[in-house]
């Protein structure tokens, strides 16, 4: 059975997530920036209401992915903070000044995670090589890793999925996020072969996410 996680940006869609047939939440805030870290009282509401594994964003702000000392410092706090509200993971990703995996700061915050495990985010679509890329993550002991094929969505990055999802094979999951809806799933699900997908599930302006589209792509990636 293929699996589907929903990217939701308040706790409304995370709400309604909740009540879908989808597999996981990714919970994070503020959709304009790309997603950052969510506020507590959201995740502590959230882990009430639903026995899905929740994955919490942290990050502590939008724009590029290379953070100051302060901002660093942030991120392992909010950690430290989050392991305690039940969640059952992390999402986060950290670039150096020339959009390489920050090596170093990744692993501190890996460790820091620990027992919990960690997706890489979409800061790797802004890396440079692929495979140098991959190799480093795996290396780093992520679990995951969000990814749109270094490119601005899945329709334009899906040969790159695909390439992606076949070298990593089973030393970590790929997980094909970015312009994935009902429309389209089933062309890049045929073309990549992954196993774990990744969607808003946002059809319309509201910023909400949308209850049947969710169920809609559950179904569409277990047809066989």
């Amino acid at each position: 059975m293929k699996k589907l996680e929903i990217a939701c940006f308040n706790l409304e869609s995370a709400l309604i997530a909740a009540k879908s047939n989808a597999d996981r939440i990714e919970l994070c805030a503020d959709a304009s920036a790309g997603g950052i870290t969510p506020p507590f009282e959201e995740i502590e509401m959230l882990r009430k209401n639903t026995d899905k594994e929740i994955m919490v964003m942290i990050r502590p702000r939008g724009g590029d992915f290379c953070y100051s000392d302060e901002e660093f410092n942030q991120m392992k706090t909010e950690i430290e903070t989050i392991k305690n509200f039940g969640i059952d993971g992390f999402v986060f990703g950290i670039l150096t000044d020339d959009n390489e995996i920050d090596f170093d700061r990744n692993k501190e915050l890996v460790e820091l995670a620990k027992p919990f495990p960690c997706t890489f985010h979409r800061a790797f679509d802004r890396t440079v090589d692929e495979y140098d890329s991959l190799e480093l993550v795996i290396k780093l002991g992520f679990k995951t890793i969000l990814t749109s094929g270094l490119d601005s969505d899945v329709n334009y990055g899906k040969l790159t999925l695909k390439s992606l999802v076949k070298k990593a094979a089973d030393q970590i999951t790929i997980m094909p996020g970015g312009g994935l809806r009902s429309t389209n799933i089933e062309e890049i699900n045929a073309t990549t072969n992954a196993n774990y997908f990744h969607s808003s599930a946002i059809i319309d302006d509201s910023g909400i996410a949308n209850l049947e589209e969710i169920n809609r792509l559950k179904t569409l990636i277990n047809i066989q």
